[in-house]
């Protein structure tokens, strides 16, 4: 069959190249086109360079090994096409976008956290406490907060940050 004066197996293969060269250019700029694809909705630039690409690599294969009419493979083509983005989308691009989650932290967040005191924190002076968080341990400057020493190995609540000293004081727990 021939369409647009080149033959589909032409076509295809075309198709197959140019979304293939601009999934890779998207990869590397796909930063500057964030934007397009919040505009879009669900219909993100990934999704449909993919489509085009599942499309013509599955109509290129099918018209190369079967003997089917061209319009049915059109069909099957574009049917498994569609199969194949709605299980990218589900499976890859959308747990991807909820797991951006950022590593770092404010010192603001830092505030309400449970630690504990590695250096013992003497009454006017300084210690150190580390908190437990998800990309490893902090380990900050610490003062008491009501100005009692807090000795080594003590549970604290961090109550205020300033200049980027914590001010803890001794954690008790209310359930156990």
């Amino acid at each position: 069959m021939t369409l647009f004066g080149m033959s589909i197996e032409t076509l295809y293969l075309t198709l197959l190249i140019v979304s293939g060269s601009l999934t890779i250019l998207y990869l590397f700029f796909g930063d500057a086109l964030e934007g397009l694809g919040e505009a879009a909705g669900f219909l993100s630039p990934v999704l449909i360079l993919a489509f085009i690409s599942f499309f013509s690599a599955g109509g290129y294969i099918l018209e190369k090994v079967t003997a089917i009419h061209s319009f049915i493979i059109i069909a099957i083509a574009a049917i498994a096409a569609v199969l194949l983005d709605i299980l990218l989308n589900v499976f890859v691009l959308v747990p991807m976008k909820s797991a951006e989650q950022s590593l770092s932290y404010t010192e603001k967040s830092l505030e309400g956290r449970v630690g504990k005191a590695i250096i013992s924190i003497p009454e006017q002076g300084f210690g150190e406490v580390v908190i437990e968080s998800y990309s490893g341990m902090i380990s900050k400057p610490a003062a008491s907060f009501e100005d009692t020493p807090i000795s080594e190995g003590t549970e604290v609540l961090v109550i205020e940050v300033r200049n980027g000293v914590l001010y803890v004081t001794p954690y008790q727990p209310s359930f156990k």
